[in-house]
C-alpha cells in the first residue's frame, strides 16, 4: 500500500499556517471535510500513529468518519487509518453516559445469534445466556484461585447490532426469501453498519483487589434469572467504513487475564507457558502447551495467547514473513495504546487494551470489485502468505473469545506457517451452506461474513435454532478440513 497517512484532524487556523509553511518545501494536499468545518491532511510516510487530539477527555469522544469525505475516500491507504479507526470506535462505544453506562449499552440493541432483539428480564438490559465460542468451539471457565468465592464461573457472551445494521439485514434478508436464486449475491452492508460481541463474567471471579479494574453492568444469567455482577472482559468491534464491505475486525481486552507464548526463549521447540501468580484464566505455577488450547470438553483453564496484538512472530522482534509489513504495523499499535492510556489516566478503561485488527486491501477497487474480491477468495479470505490481500493484525484473536481456534490444526506454535494463522477471516467469508424453510443451498456472498446474519436468514424461514446451530457447526469442522488440506499442500 502507498504510504499516505491522514492524521487526526486540526482547527482551521492551525491548518493553514501550516500548508503554508509546507508550501515552500514540498506538496501536500488538504482536503477539506464535509462534515465539520476542518480538513484532513496528507502528511509524508513514518511510522508516527497517534491518538486523536479530540479523542479525550474519553467522555467527548467524537465517533470517527467512515464515509465519503473521511480518511477511507481514498485510493491509498495505510495501516495507521485502520488502527486509529479501530481505537476511536473503541472509545466512543464506551464513553460513559449520565446513566451510568457505556455508550454502547444504551444507544444499540442486545440481539441473539439470529438479530432477534433480547428484551430485558426483570427490569435489566443485558441478558447473558450464550457461552459457547465462535463456531461453538468450546465454554470457558475462569481459574477458582483468582476469585473472592474460590470457584470457577463461566464466561458468557451478549451481541449488539446498531440499527444500520439490523434495517440492512431484515431488507436483505426479505429479498433473498423472496428470490432464493440471490442465495448467491454480491450484496454489502451499508457503510455504518456496526456489530459488537463481548464477553462478560461474574465479578465473584475476580479478586477484590482486580474486580475494580473492570467496567461492570448489572446483567441476568438464563436459564433461571439469576441477577449478577457482570464484569465486561473483552469487545470485538466490527463496522464498515467506505471501500471496506468485508468490515473492520478490531478487538479490545483487559489487561492481564492470561500469559503470552514466550517467543524469545526458542526458536525451534516450543517451551511450556507458566506463570507465577493467579490469573483469571491461568493458575498460579501451571505449565500449558498448545494442547490447552483445544477445547475436549472438560472445565478448560490455563489457557494462553499465541500472539500478543495479533502479530505473528518466529522469535523475539522476529516477525513472520506474511502479507503485512512489518514493523509498522505493530510499531502503529504500540504508539495508540500508549497514548490511549494516558488520554485514559483515572478511568476504568484505560485498564484495556487495543489487541489488533483485521482487514483486507482494497485499495484502488470499484465497489463492485470489493465484493468480487470478497466472494473470489472464498475460504480463503484470511490467508496470511505474502501477496495475498489480508492486512494487520494477521492471527488477530481475543482470549476469550477465539481461546479454542488459536491453534485450530493443533500442532505445536513453532511450527506455525502463514497458512496456519487463525484470524476473523478463518471463519468469517463468504461461501455458506444457506437453509431457507426445508431447502438447503450453497450459496456465497460478501452478507455471509457476518454469521448472525446467515442465522437471521435461516430462522426468518421458521429454520429452529437447533438446527441452525448444527449447520453451523458442520461448518465449522468442514473449514478446519479444507484448512488442514490446505496447509498440507
Amino acid at each position: 500500500m502507498k504510504t499516505l497517512l491522514r492524521l487526526p484532524y486540526m482547527r482551521l487556523n492551525v491548518l493553514w499556517a501550516i500548508c503554508l509553511f509546507i508550501a515552500f518545501t514540498f506538496f501536500v494536499s488538504c482536503k477539506e471535510k464535509k462534515e465539520v468545518s476542518e480538513v484532513l491532511v496528507a502528511q509524508p510516510s513514518t511510522d508516527a500513529c497517534p491518538c486523536g487530539s479530540n479523542w479525550f477527555p474519553h467522555s467527548q469522544t467524537p465517533g470517527p468518519l467512515e464515509g465519503k469525505g473521511s480518511p477511507f475516500d481514498t485510493n491509498n491507504t495505510t495501516v495507521c487509518m485502520f488502527h486509529q479507526w479501530s481505537c476511536q470506535k473503541f472509545l466512543w462505544l464506551t464513553k460513559p453516559l449520565p446513566s451510568g453506562n457505556a455508550l454502547f449499552q444504551d444507544s444499540m440493541i442486545q440481539v441473539d445469534n439470529h438479530i432477534i432483539p433480547v428484551a430485558p428480564v426483570d427490569g435489566v438490559k443485558l441478558v447473558l445466556e450464550d457461552s459457547t465460542q465462535a463456531a461453538s468451539a468450546g465454554i470457558l471457565k475462569s481459574n477458582p484461585s483468582f476469585g473472592q468465592d474460590g470457584k470457577s464461573h463461566t464466561v458468557y457472551y451478549a451481541i449488539f447490532a446498531n440499527q444500520t445494521l439490523k434495517q440492512a439485514a431484515d431488507k436483505f434478508s426479505a429479498l433473498i426469501q423472496k428470490d432464493p436464486t440471490l442465495v448467491n449475491n454480491k450484496f454489502t452492508f451499508p457503510v455504518g453498519s456496526l456489530e459488537l460481541k463481548a464477553s462478560w463474567i461474574d465479578v465473584s471471579a475476580l479478586s477484590a483487589a482486580e474486580a475494580s479494574s473492570y467496567y461492570t453492568a448489572d446483567a441476568i444469567v438464563m436459564p433461571g434469572n439469576k441477577k449478577i455482577k457482570a464484569a465486561l472482559l473483552g469487545l470485538h468491534v466490527v463496522g464498515v467504513v467506505i471501500n471496506h464491505p468485508e468490515f473492520v475486525w478490531a478487538t479490545f481486552e483487559h489487561h492481564d487475564m492470561a500469559p503470552y507464548y514466550d517467543w524469545k526463549a526458542t526458536t525451534t521447540a516450543d517451551v511450556p507457558v507458566t506463570s507465577t501468580t493467579d490469573k483469571l484464566f491461568f493458575a498460579k505455577g501451571a505449565t500449558a502447551n498448545y494442547s490447552n488450547l483445544q477445547y475436549t470438553g472438560a472445565s478448560p483453564s490455563n489457557v494462553f495467547t499465541i500472539y500478543k496484538y495479533g502479530i505473528p512472530l518466529i522469535a523475539q522482534d522476529s516477525f513472520m514473513t506474511t502479507s503485512q509489513t512489518e514493523p509498522t504495523n505493530r510499531n502503529n499499535v504500540l504508539e495508540l495504546n500508549d497514548c490511549a492510556a494516558a488520554g485514559l489516566k483515572g478511568d476504568v478503561w484505560q485498564n484495556y487494551f487495543y489487541n489488533g485488527s483485521v482487514w483486507l486491501n482494497m485499495d484502488g477497487l470499484t465497489s463492485a470489485q470489493q465484493a468480487d474480491t470478497i466472494v473470489t477468495l472464498a475460504r480463503n479470505l484470511g490467508n496470511a502468505a505474502p501477496g495475498t490481500n489480508t492486512r494487520g493484525c494477521l492471527a488477530a484473536s481475543n482470549i476469550t473469545m477465539e481461546t479454542f481456534v488459536q491453534d485450530f490444526q493443533n500442532i505445536p506454535l513453532t511450527s506455525m506457517s502463514p497458512g496456519s494463522l487463525s484470524n476473523c477471516f478463518g471463519c468469517h467469508n463468504a461461501p455458506a451452506t444457506i437453509q431457507l424453510g426445508k431447502s438447503s443451498s450453497s450459496g456465497s456472498s460478501p452478507l455471509y461474513l457476518s454469521h448472525i446474519f446467515r442465522s437471521h436468514l435461516s430462522i426468518s424461514t421458521g429454520v429452529s435454532k437447533t438446527k441452525i446451530e448444527t449447520l453451523r457447526l458442520k461448518e465449522f469442522i468442514d473449514l478446519v478440513a479444507y484448512k488442514k488440506a490446505q496447509t498440507q499442500k
